[in-house]
């Protein structure tokens, strides 16, 4: 038995430049093929400005744990590569149209999201030793700018699917969970 998804798609959504991806894949008895980029499909969907990828890098993360929320300056191409995760996606580009614009999005593999600059990214891991992908167009440097926001500011309404204890380290970093609230980035001096 032969199972194909041969019909890449995306949509849109409600973050300006936030894009839900549906890769390519095929399965059959010996296992799956799963698509993870083409440049002749996504030239399709992503900016003119993504012109490759320079940096890839790929998590192993505990259920229940959060990595995130992080906006640098780069543009991103997520996807779990194993297990399942609750994407979160905030816009903090202050000449945005949808700037303070909250997105979740479940992931699972062959569910991918193109993250515009600008738009913060993080996830929790649904399952024991989640396996999340990033894809970069810029190569990550140490001060790199950008923002970032604490994940458990309430003003996002973001309702995770695992609670999550701020004390616990194993569990969300102190750098994310001491991070500033949105309407401290979206306030702070120019």
């Amino acid at each position: 038995m032969i199972a194909h998804s041969d019909s890449f798609f995306h949509e849109d959504s409600t973050i300006e430049g936030l894009k839900i991806i549906n890769s390519k894949t095929v399965t059959d008895e010996r296992g799956t093929v799963r698509e993870l980029y083409r440049k002749s499909a996504y030239s399709q969907v992503l900016p003119e400005s993504v012109s490759s990828w320079k940096q890839i890098n790929l998590t192993r993360t505990k259920r229940g744990a959060v990595r995130g929320l992080h906006g640098e300056a780069m543009s991103k191409l997520v996807t779990v590569a194993y297990g399942s995760a609750f994407g979160v996606y905030v816009d903090t580009r202050l000449g945005s149209k949808t700037v303070g614009a909250v997105v979740t999005v479940q992931l699972r593999p062959g569910i991918q999201v193109f993250v515009p600059q600008g738009v913060c990214n993080g996830f929790q891991a649904l399952e024991e030793d989640t396996e999340y992908l990033y894809f970069f167009d810029n190569e990550w440097q140490p001060g790199m700018s950008g923002s970032a926001v604490t994940p458990l500011d309430p003003e996002l309404g973001i309702h995770w699917p695992i609670v999550i204890d701020p004390t616990d380290l194993t569990q969300i970093s102190e750098k994310d969970s001491q991070a500033p609230t949105l309407k401290e980035v979206l306030h702070r001096p120019s």
